[in-house]
């Protein structure tokens, strides 16, 4: 199957609407005779993709045609969608089509990656094999077309978001979803975010290339903003090439990052209680503001809905013993005797490095009274939610600059997973 790339409606700047969106999904599908399709959609994390409606829409498309349409969403380590968030998220499919993915579990390995080319494209920072793994169910034959939908986005990460990171960490398996969080880590977050190729996403590229080629799997990818708690759908791009992920990230770039002419004092970020339940989610507010920061600034994260750290009880626990302590003292614990549980968790120490700031600006975490010591406990500052929120009222504020009563000025984000925000005079390198 060779589709090439076809872009929709690219760089709309209102956002598709919806029979734009239902027509060129339409079209992906014309001409083919399909008896069983697996959908592998954004889970509830990346609730602003455009991914649900995709999925719905696809799903009817097919269903209507007499084709079974099984749906199995990119968790990675994610908790699975309840009820209510697949409701919200996707309408109308039945709950029960939806396939929670085990990355502890439910895989199959299909080779590795070699050590000697992981260390050229880290720049001698990896040199160990990772297990390409994936969910056993994208390896079965009986599914005439895998359709793999994500957002193209600034990531942490691998850079830009979606395409082959949704296969190999949204349905991957625990040794590349560990070692890849640990190789980005150690390439550095501010070298990776916002760019195409990275270490992690050549890691990601070569599992394709090399163990998925044969697989009937077309990319859907979506370029979103935010407004008003609503998505806007600004570009669409279907096909089976490297060139559907090139093109999204080209507009990605120009419509999810944001150059500041100056450094941010003060800023304020938003996480919606509904998406965002923990650090290993939230810190997306640290991840994609920390490179606008001004030194001894303040980061201030309004986050009613967070109530733990990691969505995997292991990862949890291992952030709750460690803490956000910094890249220094992290790797340290990795090379101590007793930290094996570390060290067979990986993906926590890198989440743990990303998150660290290592005392360059300070990050205050505003939420319900009873999380306010365990947020201390890691690292952070706290701050009561009800108390900064009267200050701060998510409710009032629009993007950008604004200023408090009294005078102050900061810089508010009203969903930071959404975006990347850069100090144009600090930052060195381009972005491509």
């Amino acid at each position: 199957m060779n589709m090439g790339c076809r872009a929709y409606y690219e760089s709309c700047p209102a956002g598709l609407n919806r029979e734009q969106i239902k027509s060129a999904l339409s079209e992906s599908l014309a001409g083919k005779s399909l008896r069983r399709v697996l959908l592998i959609p954004p889970d509830y994390t990346r609730c602003h993709s455009g991914g649900g409606l995709i999925t719905n829409l696809y799903y009817h498309m097919l269903t209507e045609q007499g084709c079974q349409a099984d749906i199995l969403p990119a968790l990675g380590s994610h908790y699975p969608l309840t009820p209510e968030e697949t409701a919200a998220m996707f309408g109308d499919i039945p709950y029960e089509t939806f396939i929670p993915h085990n990355w502890r579990t439910d895989v199959v390995k299909l080779g590795s990656v070699p050590g000697a080319f992981l260390k050229e494209k880290s720049e001698g920072l990896w040199d160990t094999p990772i297990d390409v793994e994936i969910n056993q169910r994208v390896m079965d034959h009986s599914y005439d077309l895998i359709l793999s939908i994500g957002q193209v986005v600034p990531h942490e990460v691998v850079g830009m978001a979606s395409y082959s990171k949704n296969l190999f960490v949204g349905v991957g398996g625990s040794d590349m979803i560990h070692k890849s969080h640990m190789l980005g880590a150690l390439y550095g977050l501010e070298r990776i975010l916002g760019r195409d190729h990275t270490p992690v996403r050549e890691l990601f590229d070569y599992g394709l290339t090399h163990y998925l080629a044969d697989r009937p799997i077309v990319f859907v990818l979506t370029v979103c903003t935010v407004q008003d708690d609503q998505t806007r759908v600004h570009g669409l791009f279907i096909g089976n090439g490297r060139k559907v992920l090139e093109d999204a990230i080209a507009l990605s770039q120009k419509t999810n990052i944001t150059f500041l002419p100056q450094g941010l004092k003060k800023c304020v970020a938003y996480l919606d209680p509904k998406e965002f339940r923990s650090t290993w989610v939230g810190s997306k507010a640290i991840y994609r503001v920390r490179m606008a920061m001004e030194d001894d600034g303040e980061l201030l994260i309004l986050a009613p809905g967070l109530h733990t750290f990691g969505e995997d009880p292991r990862m949890d626990a291992l952030i709750r013993t460690y803490g956000y302590c910094g890249q220094e003292k992290i790797l340290a614990a990795l090379r101590a005797p007793e930290g094996e549980a570390l060290r067979q968790n990986m993906g926590a120490a890198a989440h743990l490095i990303h998150g660290s700031v290592e005392g360059r600006f300070r990050i205050t975490f505003a939420v319900g009274e009873a999380f306010r010591k365990d947020i201390e406990s890691v690292g952070f500052s706290s701050a009561d939610y009800e108390e900064a929120s009267r200050l701060y009222d998510p409710k009032k504020l629009s993007p950008g600059w604004q200023r408090t009563p009294d005078g102050e000025p900061f810089y508010y984000i009203p969903n930071p997973a959404v975006g990347l925000w850069i100090n144009r005079q600090t930052f060195s390198g381009g972005i491509g």
